[in-house]
């Protein structure tokens, strides 16, 4: 893996893009970036501004806020053990099969389920699951509660959908396992982005900004010309696709953004910023995946 840490998010220009037509376009987890390739270091398109999270210590505070912050931190702090023992134990399971050793494989494959079943995160996930399933929904609401009040953006989607001025933005995440190593805290994550423009009048993308989150709650800034290298002209009911990818330093965090784009029909034509709603990047997937 060329990139370990969060400072050096890359926007592939090697990735594949396509303009399609929305009755031809076919969007979910099946669309799941398969095919990367990896650029030299000169042709990487990416501005990056670090933008930590800054918090208020000021000397009013109580010792009561003390503690609570404390214990918030650990909480966090033992939340990304556990997601960092969950992303290991999988990956060491599809080693061991690719390498067809099964009775290794079959080892994991327990160690996976007695985990899921202690985790606490995995527990009210499969217990919200089975609830849903059997209607019973207070229960899943007491739940999924519970899963916010431990790990707050534990419930937001590895997927996305907004819809700005006509312009929809679709977006779908994925961990990919052969790519990342756990024990060295270097986690990667493709994404695949559809554009459809439904409004009436043409479009072209001009600039892109991202906001990068990871679990420890440190953000950065991204910004860049265009995607992947292309500066798109979407006309109406046409869409556009692309897939980049991003690796963090925890197993979880979460992406959001914008994109620049102006109508192109017109002279002198302002510009406008199409939002790209929060997205997870999860080694666990999503929290309601196969209810």
């Amino acid at each position: 893996m060329q990139s370990v840490s969060l400072k050096l998010f890359i926007e592939f220009n090697n990735v594949e893009s396509r303009h399609t037509t929305p009755a031809r376009a076919c969007f979910g987890a099946g669309n799941a970036p398969v095919r990367l390739s990896y650029g030299d270091r000169n042709r990487r398109n990416c501005g990056i501004i670090a933008r930590a999270s800054e918090r208020d210590a000021g000397a009013g505070a109580g010792a009561e806020a003390g503690g609570a912050e404390s214990q918030s931190q650990q909480n966090s702090s033992s939340q990304f053990a556990r997601n960092q023992t969950y992303a290991l134990l999988k990956q060491q399971m599809e080693l061991a099969a690719k390498s067809e050793d099964y009775e290794e494989a079959a080892r994991l494959r327990d160690s996976l389920k007695s985990f899921e079943k202690e985790e606490p995160v995995l527990r009210l996930r499969g217990l919200m699951r089975e609830a849903i399933a059997n209607e019973k929904f207070e229960d899943a609401a007491r739940y999924r509660d519970e899963i916010k009040e431990i790990a707050p953006h534990y419930l937001l989607k590895c997927s996305s959908d907004a819809t700005t001025l006509g312009i929809r933005v679709q977006v779908r995440s994925v961990y990919i396992e052969g790519r990342s190593q756990p024990l060295r805290d270097q986690y990667f994550f493709a994404y695949r982005i559809r554009i459809t423009n439904n409004s009436n009048r043409p479009v072209q993308l001009l600039k892109r900004h991202w906001i990068i989150t990871n679990a420890n709650e440190k953000s950065e800034d991204v910004w860049g010309i265009g995607v992947i290298g292309e500066q798109p002209v979407i006309l109406p009911n046409n869409s556009f696709e692309y897939s980049s990818a991003c690796p963090l330093t925890t197993p979880t965090g979460r992406m959001e953004g914008d994109f620049e784009m102006k109508h192109i029909d017109k002279v002198g034509s302002k510009t406008f910023n199409v939002s790209v709603a929060p997205f997870a990047l999860s080694t666990l997937g999503d929290a309601t995946d196969n209810i």
